[in-house]
């Protein structure tokens, strides 16, 4: 439907906005805490533990980390260094996606799914927001396509790579990884009957080299918490980091328990997919449909031409997510695989039966949603943050160039969908990770001190803050964390600088503590924002100061 050279010039676009988004100041909190965790094992050549703080970390295991640190290591302690290995491991997936698309259909949907993957909105994001679920998405789908093909061969090498990708995304972010791995195996074996591949000598092999994948995240977790009982964590003692991950962690996101409630509604996930998987949406929900309405005509009868896979793996999951007490949009990543390679299929599906109407009323569609991109990237360059330079203008008016150039060329209805919403995606998320982010983080406190603290030469090792409030991205480009003391003792400290909020630098203030110098940024919790804030004649009134403060 696409021809080679059409499709690795929309790989290279793709890329090129993932390239970008490299260089963008890290996001508060978690991007930055995860990168100031990796950064501690480097530094004080500590891989074995997890801190949070001052807090021992159980909550994820030890992959993303590990990852990080080893980049570090090569290119140095660097923001682009810490995004590596989440931009290899969407890669990996994007691969994957190809690979499961053609091995249950054929080369034009491998392709269409890849380019999906990629451009789905909530993966474009995973690389510039870096936690650990681009690591965990990219493992999670190299395993199951690797399963999938032993099933279908029943060659060794794939069980071996399939039992290896499980570890990876075992040791990332733990059983979520197995659920959604073993489920979506689980339904391609009810639909095929293909049972006989479980009793086969080369499953103990996989079962080998998955146990040897996850051990050094086991004895690391070993190390810091069975060893040691005595220590509390989240109110217990005798906290056993093994049996934590291997029956606990899920449990406790289930349920709530010891990270909290966020969420009790059940239709959570359902209006989330409404923007995490754009600009791709339509085409899933109706490819969602369309397999299911295919499955009850069948009475679920094998059929050569249909798989279970995506649409059981789907559905299943699907609701096991929604019945958990703690939400995050991002919960949802590891599912987008399954997502991708069913609307790859649903489009192939238009082409292929020459579903002419259908198709129309979809490209509608995905014309209105480039429509609104387009309206977005105006309002943004011309009012939200305006551009500077002329030739920020220049880029600008090349990319809508662009845009047009390939949206007025004659094409299928089929591949006009496919044209539209990748360039959707590539002007949004190029204007995005270009200019928006690198404005927006202007008005992160703690990055934007980093540099006054560079500019100034203050020594980071002289810096101080006077509650546990986190810094992490003044902790990260600082390469230091800032050190914690109390207004007692900081009254007892010369010639140190006193990190502080507004209410922070007025209890310096009745203490009669005294400063020479201040340096004040401003500061917004920039992954909540507001159309207040987005409002440039309204912005003042949302935001905060840090200071800087230097003691006499």
């Amino acid at each position: 439907m696409i021809s080679t050279a059409r499709y690795w010039f929309y790989i290279g676009l793709i890329v090129l906005v993932y390239i970008i988004g490299m260089f963008v100041t890290l996001f508060e909190n978690d991007s930055a805490q995860f990168a100031v965790m990796a950064m501690r094992m480097v530094q004080e050549n500590d891989f074995l533990s997890l801190f949070k703080g001052t807090e021992e970390y159980l909550d994820k295991p030890h992959m993303h980390y590990w990852l990080a640190a080893i980049s570090y290591k090569i290119f140095g302690i660097h923001d682009w260094a810490y995004r590596i290995p989440g931009i290899l491991s969407t890669l990996l997936g994007a691969y994957s996606c190809y690979g499961l698309g053609k091995l249950l259909y054929n080369k034009d949907v491998g392709r269409f799914a890849s380019l999906i993957f990629m451009t789905a909105q909530t993966m474009v994001l995973a690389n510039i927001d870096v936690r650990t679920d681009a690591v965990l998405t990219g493992f999670t789908i190299f395993s199951i396509w690797q399963l999938v093909s032993y099933i279908e061969k029943s060659s060794l090498k794939s069980i071996a790579l399939g039992a290896f990708g499980a570890g990876i995304a075992f040791s990332t972010k733990g059983q979520i990884a197995l659920v959604v791995i073993g489920i979506s195996i689980l339904c391609h074996l009810i639909y095929t009957r293909k049972w006989q591949q479980l009793f086969n000598w080369k499953v103990l092999v996989a079962i080998l080299v998955f146990g040897v994948t996850i051990a050094p995240m086991l004895y690391a977790y070993y190390h810091q918490f069975d060893l040691h009982p005595e220590k509390v964590i989240r109110g217990k003692d005798n906290r056993s980091g093994i049996f934590f991950i291997f029956w606990e962690q899920s449990f406790e996101r289930m349920s709530g328990e010891g990270v909290g409630k966020n969420s009790s509604d059940f239709f959570f996930f359902f209006h989330t997919f409404l923007w995490v998987f754009l600009p791709w949406t339509v085409l899933a929900l109706i490819g969602y449909w369309t397999k299911l309405k295919a499955f009850w005509e069948t009475k679920f009868a094998y059929r050569p031409d249909l798989e279970f896979l995506t649409v059981g793996g789907i559905s299943i999951l699907f609701l096991l997510i929604s019945f958990a007490q703690f939400k995050l949009p991002h919960y949802m990543n590891i599912l987008m695989p399954l997502y991708t390679i069913l609307s790859a299929a649903f489009l192939y599906m238009l082409h292929q039966k020459e579903k002419l109407k259908m198709a129309k009323v979809i490209l509608g569609i995905q014309y209105f949603i480039l429509g609104l991109v387009v309206v977005f990237t105006i309002l943004v360059s011309f009012y939200v943050f305006k551009l500077e330079h002329w030739y920020n203008y220049l880029l600008l008016l090349m990319a809508l160039g662009l845009v047009m150039y390939f949206i007025v060329q004659k094409e299928a209805p089929y591949t006009k969908i496919v044209t539209v919403a990748i360039f959707s995606s590539v002007l949004l998320n190029g204007l995005m990770n270009a200019h928006f982010y690198p404005k927006l983080l202007e008005y992160q406190g703690g990055s934007t001190m980093a540099e006054q603290v560079k500019e100034n030469n203050i020594p980071v090792d002289r810096i101080y803050k006077i509650s546990e409030r986190y810094s992490w991205s003044l902790d990260f480009y600082n390469k230091k964390p800032v050190q914690i003391t109390s207004l007692s003792e900081i009254a007892n400290k010369n010639d140190v600088w006193v990190y502080v909020t507004d209410k922070e630098l007025e209890q310096l203030r009745k203490n009669g503590i005294v400063w020479d110098e201040q340096i004040t940024v401003d500061q917004f919790r920039i992954t909540r924002l507001q159309t207040k804030f987005l409002n440039p004649n309204t912005r003042a009134g949302k935001l905060n100061k840090m200071h800087l403060v230097q003691l006499d």
